[in-house]
This record gives C-alpha cells, sequence and structure tokens, in this order.
C-alpha cells in the first residue's frame, strides 16, 4: 500500500463525505492532532492485510538473524509443562 495522506482531525470533520469516497476508491489516510498521528483510515480489508504482511515480514527477519543453536524437541518441551 502506498503510503498514507496525512490529514487534520478539523479537515477529517469536514470533507468527511469525500475522504470516504477516497478511501472508497483505494486510497488511506494518517490522521492527526495537533500534528501527531492518531489513527489511519484505511479501505477494508486492507489493514487486516498490513498487520499480516509486517508480521510474517518480521518473522521472516527473525529466522533469518537467530542464532542456530541444537535442535529443539517441541513434544518434551510440551510434556515438560504438563503436571
Amino acid at each position: 500500500m502506498p503510503s498514507l495522506q496525512a490529514i487534520g482531525t478539523y479537515e477529517t470533520k469536514t470533507h468527511l463525505a469525500e475522504i470516504l469516497r477516497r478511501v472508497g476508491a483505494g486510497q488511506g489516510f494518517t490522521i492527526t492532532q495537533r500534528g501527531e498521528p492518531v489513527a489511519e483510515l484505511l479501505p477494508t480489508g486492507s489493514s487486516a492485510h498490513r498487520v499480516s504482511a509486517e508480521a510474517a515480514s518480521r518473522m521472516r527477519r527473525f529466522m533469518r538473524e537467530a542464532p542456530q543453536g541444537a535442535p529443539v524437541d517441541i513434544k518434551a518441551l510440551m510434556n515438560e509443562g504438563r503436571d
């Protein structure tokens, strides 16, 4: 998704119908209050996709950078936690 256009809360309130039309067409906005980001207004479904993509990217980076150690026996760890 392209970078989000910053828009102030007053402008958001004043031009809400037009902004919603633009969001429906695929554009996203970062809503700011006194110049500080407070919310993102995104097309339906895009935030879930973005969160998933970011999580996958972090996991790939972790897997590349994680030190390689001895193999882990997951079943043994699970059984260790049972009483």
